[in-house]
């Protein structure tokens, strides 16, 4: 960490705490040098501690190394520019990003315009549309995960549940993960707030079944193959046409919409295709990045994770290198070269 100051606290999630920090060649003590601050790249330092070392390194952060890793560097998404390891635990330095998009949403004024969604949504686009072309499924996009730079530029990050995938494989992966994915994503730029704001499971299905409509085998073939299916059982619904549910957008972006928001999944627009639909041909055209909101984080203390059991060792970001607990072999096949 000598090579770093950290500048400010960003966040807190459930396996990390994240820093902004600025590179820096020369430091004494914890006083960063004036001269040196000029000069230094602003990076962002999420700081992964080990409850116990004999667990090792926890699996979402091995996915988010791999995940990254196996791309080549997109505009689209964040770059992981270094993994080390230091105190009771290792450190991912990512590009530092300004925002995220549910800031943006949470404090643009209500509804974004157009030609703004249109730009968010086609940056989020090609950025889905790479991960896939590398066989990386991100199961976590939210707003909140999506990065606005300083300059508008939209990068997926948190990569924390991605895997690699085959599309001719027929490995089955676990049911127990949900997202708001693309179209959510969407609805929700076009909404000025979530289209399905469910605060539990079940609340969460019932705003979908009440403008999806209740789904069954004949617009779901796989329906009855799902691992809950029968568990429970809703109420019969029709599906609300989508005009009523978002009145003011576009006939375009209702059929857009209408591709993403499909119960069967290989029904679904993919990002690649999506990218040539003619919403994104027609007046207004998507603005450019620096026509976007961009609000700073906000100030006070950051949100914190749900307490978890006290670590055996304390995690101190002034801990020098060489006393790192952490054998520095476990992770060198994921630290970038060069």
């Amino acid at each position: 960490m000598d090579q770093y100051c950290i500048l400010g606290r960003i966040g807190e999630g459930a396996h990390g705490i994240v820093f902004k920090a600025k590179h820096v060649e020369v430091r004494v003590g914890w006083q960063c040098l004036p001269s040196i601050l000029q000069t230094g790249e602003i990076v962002a330092l999420k700081k992964v501690a080990l409850r116990r070392l004999e667990d090792g390194i926890p699996n979402q952060a091995l996915r988010e190394i791999k995940a990254l890793q196996e791309m080549e560097d997109n505009q689209y998404v964040v770059q992981l520019k270094a993994v080390f390891p230091h105190g009771a635990g290792f450190v991912l330095a990512f590009e530092f990003m300004l925002s995220d998009l549910a800031e943006v949403v949470r404090h643009a004024q209500r509804p974004l315009a157009q030609a703004q969604v249109k730009s968010y949504l086609q940056m989020l686009l090609k950025g889905v549309a790479f991960c896939h072309a590398n066989n990386i499924v991100h199961r976590d996009l939210k707003p909140a995960n999506l990065l606005i730079s300083a300059s508008g530029q939209l990068k997926i990050a948190d990569f924390g549940l991605a895997r690699v995938f085959s599309p001719d494989s027929s490995r089955l992966y676990t049911h127990q993960v949900a997202t708001r994915a693309v179209g959510c994503i969407m609805g929700e730029l076009l909404n000025g707030s979530p289209l399905f704001p469910g605060e539990n499971d079940i609340e969460q299905l019932c705003y979908v079944l009440r403008i999806l409509g209740t789904p069954n085998p004949q617009v779901w073939p796989e329906l009855t193959e799902l691992p809950d299916y029968n568990k429970i059982s809703f109420k019969e619904q029709a599906p609300m046409p989508l005009e009523e549910v978002l009145p003011d957008a576009s006939p375009q972006a209702l059929d857009l919409l209408g591709q993403f928001l499909l119960y069967p999944p290989r029904q679904r627009i993919a990002a690649s295709k999506a990218l040539l639909h003619q919403y994104f041909f027609t007046a207004p055209l998507p603005a450019h990045p620096s026509e976007l909101p961009i609000p700073q984080r906000l100030g006070g203390p950051a949100p914190k994770a749900h307490p978890g059991p006290p670590h055996i060792h304390d995690f101190h970001v002034d801990r020098p290198l060489e006393e790192s607990l952490l054998n520095p072999e476990l992770i060198r096949p994921f630290i970038p070269e060069g």
